[in-house]
């Protein structure tokens, strides 16, 4: 379960990045063999369709009008992005777990992220605090997927 609860931690900072990494990893062959990730993940439109909007999300999150993450819609497309990301993490038999792990570790990490997104921003403005919580998002999600193969011992 802890690959699902790291993606989903991803999830709660930028809603398409695990999406997109679990989805470029399905198309490429290099989820865990028996993961629990639908067969259309997988599928090169969906790949592609994936990174578009995680290219956007990283552009609007540095907009001054960008919205919290913790509004309704933000927030539900964290905690579906995190719950299927962590299903496609998890062996298909713990499908369930691990869609129930990372939702709930994106819900409950939009708002740890977002108070200390506001903080940093305070400090540091808007556009440099998005970069760095980009680079430690794509690491952390990028360490997830590593994490879920090594286990699956792929």
């Amino acid at each position: 379960m802890l690959p699902a609860l790291l993606i989903g931690i991803t999830a709660g900072a930028r809603a398409m990045t695990p999406f997109t990494i679990v989805s470029d990893a399905a198309a490429q062959g290099t989820l865990p063999p028996g993961s629990g990730a639908p067969a259309w993940l997988g599928h090169p439109l969906t790949a592609l369709g994936a990174k578009l909007l995680a290219g956007g999300e990283l552009v609007g999150d540095k907009q001054p009008d960008a919205p919290d993450r913790t509004v309704a819609a933000g927030m539900t497309a964290r905690v579906l992005t995190g719950a299927l990301a962590g299903a496609a993490l998890t062996a298909r038999r713990q499908r369930l777990g691990g869609m129930v792990a990372g939702g709930l570790a994106a819900a409950g990490s939009a708002y740890v992220t977002l108070a200390l997104r506001k903080r940093a921003m305070a400090r540091f403005g808007q556009a440099s605090t998005g970069v760095v919580e980009d680079v430690l998002v794509l690491t952390l999600a990028r360490r997830a997927l590593s994490a879920a193969c090594r286990r699956a011992g792929a």
